[in-house]
């Protein structure tokens, strides 16, 4: 591979957000168990917690930059997550459609999992309970191990579309990865668009996804289904104001009569 050489701008910091506090004993509970009920769940604030990735936590980061560097057919100079996130832009500018972006993003997500554990959880796991056995247990997996990639996050309570509320959500308090790509096209087209799909398809689970590009919190919903492309609201967001190419996207939004981020 040869080394990309990609221009990112210096960090800008931004004001930490309120975050939510979520009932961490479900965290602790080493079985799966469905919990829900017919209320409405509430979201609950505290104080901000860092995470300190541990080894696993790294290895998983360079398992995943290597994925990456692969798909893009170059790697970054730069180490850790700083290059992970110079190959996901890489990624996004690589692809000739959003299409082939998210495509490529998908079959990373896949080559994690052996075909075989895929197919078993969406046929035998998936269908029971009515799918929040399933949607219970991503919740849970998905804040034990992957907060290297996102930062700090717990199980919470959402309402399901039957009108009960149940603890297959994920709330992250402040997504590293949005916050460091600073991108509303990366963000959809190699995350949340990606990763929606991967679980609906490839694990029978549905998933909404719901970025905030104001404090770069985002919750996830599994068992949720996303909206049709056509009444999704995040696909009409406009660039940050902190993305890298910011002025030239809205330049290009201007001449075609676009008031979304031309990536999306």
């Amino acid at each position: 591979m040869k080394p990309l050489a990609l221009l990112r701008p210096s960090t800008i910091s931004s004001s930490p957000s309120h975050s939510h506090s979520i009932q961490k004993p479900h965290l602790q509970i080493p079985r799966f168990r469905v919990s829900c009920s017919s209320t409405r769940s509430e979201q609950i604030k505290s104080e901000r917690k860092e995470y300190r990735p541990g080894v696993i936590d790294d290895l998983l980061l360079n398992s995943f930059r290597q994925k990456l560097a692969q798909e893009v057919g170059l790697d970054s100079e730069k180490p850790g997550y700083d290059g992970m996130i110079e190959l996901a832009n890489a990624l996004l500018m690589k692809g000739k459609t959003n299409s082939d972006t998210r495509d490529a993003a998908i079959r990373i997500l896949a080559s994690f999992f052996p075909p075989l554990v895929l197919n078993l959880f969406r046929t035998l796991i998936s269908p029971i309970a009515e799918g929040k056995l399933a949607a219970v247990m991503v919740a849970r997996v998905t804040a034990l191990t992957c907060q290297w990639l996102m930062g700090t996050c717990e199980v919470n309570s959402v309402d399901l579309p039957d009108g009960s509320s149940c603890q297959s959500g994920v709330f992250v308090e402040r997504c590293k990865f949005l916050e460091e790509s600073k991108c509303v096209g990366v963000c959809i087209n190699t995350c949340r668009i990606p990763t929606q799909t991967f679980f609906k398809d490839y694990m029978g689970i549905p998933l909404l996804m719901e970025p905030n590009f104001s404090d770069y919190s985002c919750q996830f919903k599994f068992g949720v289904l996303p909206p049709l492309p056509e009444d999704d609201t995040i696909l009409k967001e406009p660039c940050l104001e902190i993305c890298p190419t910011s002025r030239r996207r809205k330049e290009i939004a201007r001449n075609s009569n676009m008031d979304h981020c031309p990536k999306t």
